[in-house]
């Protein structure tokens, strides 16, 4: 029984590469009760390895969630399969706006307390009790109403390079520290104003939507499918946009470009720029807003002391990483004090 990966990612990318495989970058998410997430996490791992899907799948008691990249000729066993699991037959999947066939390089499926940490213990909270979820012509219609609370469940380095109009934008590092931020607002404003939420794909702002009711709250209301949907369904039906900026996705693309505008800025000399990057340097690893002329000027690079790192032999940098933990400590998301022009 194979529970394992045969190639590596640097494999797997020339496989991709020499076969000029294209690929469909995909992501979906369901809140189930989940009895033996151990056991559904292999199965998972069997039937999907077999089709050549590579992603990164977390599971647990209360569900599942997927961001996958899926062959094109494999495609429709994958929605067969999923068509198989009770609880996943009817499954929206959000297909990303702009497709790249290396947007993961291995299968990895993993056992979690829960697929959104929120650091709840209150037992009484049920995450399927949610709120009403919104198509895009609908939540343009609801984030016009000037009753409304808009509130972006993503985190800090997200909503920064992109946002809806008149969103409230957390300055948070996890989802747990937003449900704080909600708490805060429900306190300013009261239950009586309508909660209007929204997060990359849904999952985040759909246990934002339960915690709401929960708290009590009547009026509460999601975006469907998250910002992915948002944009398919705008370009569809040419609803306008609004979105500004681009949308942070989770894999090798790093985002996804939603509309013209630039909203923040490179975080070494302060020019309009949203590209995210991760230091060149791997005992660093930030990840941070980088303008093209700052790579190339500090060899994409977070500062002067990585860029020197990197000139150094691998052993020598092996060394330097020796005794670290890969852990948020290290890799942390555009929050470093030699950051210039950090906005947070």
């Amino acid at each position: 029984m194979q529970l394992y990966n045969k190639h590596s990612a640097e494999e797997r990318a020339r496989i991709i590469d020499e076969n000029s495989q294209q690929r469909i970058t995909l992501s979906f998410y369901k809140y189930f009760k989940l009895g033996n997430p151990s056991l559904f996490r292999d199965y998972l791992f069997i039937i999907w390895s077999k089709l050549d899907i590579l992603g990164r799948i977390y599971v647990a008691n209360e569900g599942i969630n997927a961001q996958l990249s899926v062959p094109n000729e494999n495609y429709n066993e994958f929605t067969e399969s999923l068509k198989k699991i009770l609880p996943l037959n009817d499954t929206r999947l959000n297909v990303a706006v702009e497709q790249y066939s290396k947007s993961f390089l291995k299968l990895t499926i993993k056992v979690r307390e829960k697929i959104v940490a929120d650091g709840l213990n209150d037992k009484s909270f049920d995450v399927t009790k949610i709120g009403d979820h919104l198509n895009a012509k609908q939540f343009n219609q609801m984030l016009q109403d000037n009753n409304t609370v808009c509130i972006d469940m993503r985190n800090h380095y997200e909503s920064e390079i992109g946002f809806f109009k008149g969103a409230i934008k957390p300055d948070v590092d996890t989802f747990r520290e937003s449900l704080e931020v909600i708490d805060e607002q429900l306190e300013k404003n009261g239950k009586d104003k309508n909660y209007l939420m929204y997060c990359t794909g849904g999952i985040r702002c759909e246990k934002a939507s339960a915690y709401l009711k929960h708290k009590g709250v009547d009026n509460v209301f999601q975006l469907e499918g998250g910002i992915i949907e948002y944009t398919r369904q705008v370009k569809k039906s040419k609803l306008e946009n609004n979105f500004l900026g681009k949308n942070f996705v989770f894999d090798e693309r790093k985002s996804e470009r939603i509309s013209a505008e630039v909203v923040s800025s490179c975080h070494q000399c302060g020019t309009p720029a949203d590209t995210h990057v991760n230091c060149a340097n791997a005992a660093c690893h930030l990840l941070f807003i980088q303008c093209k002329k700052c790579q190339g000027k500090m060899n994409a690079c977070c500062s002067e002391d990585c860029k020197k790192t990197i000139q150094l032999s691998y052993e020598e940098q092996k060394a330097l990483r020796k005794g670290k933990q890969n852990s948020n400590k290290i890799f942390k998301k555009g929050r470093a004090s030699h950051i210039k022009f950090n906005q947070h």
